[in-house]
C-alpha cells in the first residue's frame, strides 16, 4: 500500500487546474459588475438582513442594476424577505436569479431548500460535519456566485451572517470588493463586538472604504407621533470617528419596515413616504458614494485604497422619490394598523396572491 509520501505531485488529480478554472469562471462571472459591498455587522439582531434588503430595493428603484448575495448559508431569510419565488429556472449559461418587485436580483441557498428545512451536510453523522462545514459553506457560496447569470449590475450587495470573521472569509471568493457597509444599533454591546468587525475588515481584508450605518436608531410612537430612544447607548456617528470610518445615516425603526419584509412586501414602494423609507435612500446614496470613491482608487492589486472618512449624512432633499401610496406624512391611526386590506400586494409573486 502506497502512503502519501510515495505520491508524486497530486497524483492525477489536477487539483490545481481545478481551482484555476473555478477562479477564471468567477472573474468572468465577476466583470460585469462595477461594485461588490458587503454588508455586515459581527453582531446579530441589528437587523442587517432588513436592512441589505431595502438598500437594494432603494438602489433599484432609483434606477440602478442590483443584485443581492445572501451568504449565510444556515440562516438565510433574504428569499423570504424579498418575497421571490423558489426554484429559480436554469439554462446551460447557468442559474436565473429571481426577482424581486423592487427589482432586485437575488441569489440564495434557500432558493434550493425545502422551505422551513435547515441546511444539512452530507456526513456519517451531523455532529461530524462541523470539522469541514466551514469549506462547504465557502465552496457553495462560490458555486452560487460563479453559477449566477448576474448579468450586468450596478452593484451586488453581499449579506454576510453575523460574526467577525465573515468578511476575511470572503477575500478569495470576492477579491473585488469594493467596500464594506457595518451595521449597528446604537447600544455598547453592539458598538463593542462591530468595533472588532471594522478592524478586522481593515487590517485583513487591507479595506479602506468602510461605512457604517446605525440602525433602529429611534422609534416614532404611531399614536402620538413622539420621538422615543430604544438604546441608550452612544452615538454610532462618534463610534465611526473613533475607528474613523464614514457615518452613512441613520435609520429609525418602523414597525412597517419589519411587518411588510417578513412577508416579502416592498416596504419602499408602499410606504416611499416614511421617515424610514427616507432614512435608507439617504443611506443608499451615501454606499453609492463609498463604493464609487473606493472603485476609483482601485489598484491593479484589486485592492481598495483608503477612502477619505467622514461623514456623507446630508440633510439635502433627496434625489428623486421613492414611490410610495401615501399622501400624508401623518402616522395612521395605531388602532388601525397594519390593515392588511389597504396594503397594496405589488411585490407578491402570483401564487401568493
Amino acid at each position: 500500500m502506497k502512503s502519501y509520501h510515495d505520491i508524486v505531485g497530486d497524483g492525477g488529480s489536477n487539483v490545481a487546474g481545478q481551482v484555476e478554472e473555478q477562479q477564471r469562471r468567477l472573474e468572468l462571472r465577476l466583470a460585469p459588475i462595477t461594485h461588490v459591498v458587503a454588508i455586515m455587522s459581527g453582531k446579530g439582531g441589528v437587523g442587517k438582513s432588513s436592512l441589505a434588503v431595502n438598500i437594494a430595493s432603494a438602489l433599484a428603484i432609483s434606477g440602478r442594476r442590483v443584485g443581492l448575495l445572501d451568504a449565510d448559508i444556515n440562516g438565510a431569510s433574504i428569499v423570504k424577505m424579498t418575497g421571490v419565488r423558489r426554484e429559480p429556472e436554469s439554462d446551460v449559461g447557468g442559474v436565473r436569479p429571481p426577482v424581486s418587485g423592487a427589482g432586485v436580483k437575488v441569489m440564495s441557498i434557500d432558493l434550493f431548500t425545502p422551505e422551513n428545512e435547515p441546511v444539512k451536510w452530507d456526513a456519517p453523522t451531523q455532529k461530524d460535519a462541523f470539522t469541514w462545514r466551514g469549506m462547504m459553506e465557502q465552496a457553495a457560496l462560490r458555486e452560487m456566485v460563479t453559477d449566477t447569470e448576474w448579468g450586468d449590475l450596478d452593484y451586488l450587495l453581499v449579506d454576510l451572517p453575523p460574526g467577525t470573521d465573515r468578511l476575511p472569509n470572503l477575500a478569495d471568493l470576492l477579491p473585488r470588493l469594493s467596500a464594506a457597509v457595518v451595521v449597528t444599533v446604537p447600544s455598547t454591546i453592539s458598538h463593542y463586538v462591530v468595533g472588532k468587525s471594522i478592524q478586522m475588515a481593515r487590517e485583513l481584508m487591507n479595506l479602506g472604504a468602510i461605512g457604517l450605518v446605525e440602525n433602529m436608531s429611534r422609534f416614532v410612537c404611531p399614536e402620538c407621533n413622539k420621538t422615543h430612544d430604544l438604546f441608550h447607548g452612544e452615538d454610532a456617528q462618534v463610534l465611526a470617528g473613533r475607528y474613523e470610518v464614514t457615518f452613512l445615516g441613520r435609520v429609525p425603526m418602523d414597525p412597517r419596515m419589519a411587518w411588510l419584509t417578513d412577508r416579502g412586501l416592498n416596504f419602499l414602494g408602499e410606504h416611499g413616504d416614511r421617515p424610514a423609507a427616507q432614512a435608507v435612500g439617504q443611506v443608499a446614496r451615501s454606499v453609492e458614494k463609498l463604493a464609487s470613491s473606493a472603485g476609483a482608487q482601485i489598484g491593479s492589486d484589486g485592492v481598495s485604497a483608503d477612502s477619505s472618512g467622514g461623514s456623507t449624512e446630508s440633510d439635502d432633499e433627496p434625489v428623486g422619490r421613492l414611490r410610495g401610496n401615501s399622501d400624508s406624512d401623518d402616522e395612521p391611526d395605531a388602532a388601525a394598523w397594519p390593515n392588511t386590506d389597504e396594503i397594496r400586494a405589488t411585490d407578491v409573486t402570483p401564487s401568493e396572491k
